[in-house]
């Protein structure tokens, strides 16, 4: 078994704090499966063919391991999580300690191998338009108020618009959703993407 490591990720290793004994675990389960490792968004990310196949990453309630194409897999195990409902693609395995990662890791490997086979057949995940996204209510009114902001907004690519879609729709209370609208009129107006 050739392991592949980075020395990025080793630095990364050497810092973080958090999930640290469960992001070591899990670099050793992917580095098992032949992947090439790389730090990607300040995280280990696993590639094959410089496709990505799967990045570790923490969070303050759990440490995942995500699976680019999750969207894909078989899931026999049923632990395959859809972060949130827009996301369409990427599909996550929590853990909130290394025992949990220790006691999956046959499925573990299974779940990386499968993506990788996935990533070499070439198959890819078939995304919504945006126009199958539903446009927030405020957003709607807000276009009411102001066309030029409604014209600014179907002048951005889909990505963009899509982006902002996600952001507006994510908030759950209607004060949440008419301020992240309101920071974000000028961005729009601008032809700015959210992360512009």
């Amino acid at each position: 078994m050739i392991k592949r490591t980075n020395a990025k990720v080793d630095g990364f290793l050497r810092t973080v704090k958090k999930w640290q004994q469960e992001i070591k675990k899990l670099r050793a389960i992917a580095l098992s499966r032949q992947l090439t490792e790389e730090l990607k968004w300040g995280w280990p990310c696993y590639t094959l063919g410089k496709r990505n196949i799967v990045l570790i990453h923490g969070f303050k309630e759990y440490c995942a391991l995500l699976f680019f194409k999750g969207a894909l897999l078989k899931d026999p195990d049923k632990i395959l999580i859809q972060q949130t409902e827009n996301v369409q693609s990427a599909r996550q395995i929590r853990f909130t300690n290394v025992r949990e990662i220790a006691r999956l890791e046959p499925s573990l490997k299974a779940y990386i191998r499968e993506a990788a086979e996935v990533e070499k057949t070439g198959l890819k995940v078939k995304l919504k338009k945006t126009a199958d996204f539903k446009i927030p209510e405020e957003l709607q009114k807000r276009f009411g108020e102001m066309p030029a902001l409604e014209r600014a907004f179907a002048a951005l690519t889909p990505g963009r618009q899509r982006a902002y879609l996600f952001h507006f729709s994510t908030a759950k209370q209607l004060k949440t959703r008419e301020s992240r609208i309101e920071k974000c009129v000028r961005q729009i107006l601008a032809g700015k993407g959210l992360d512009d």
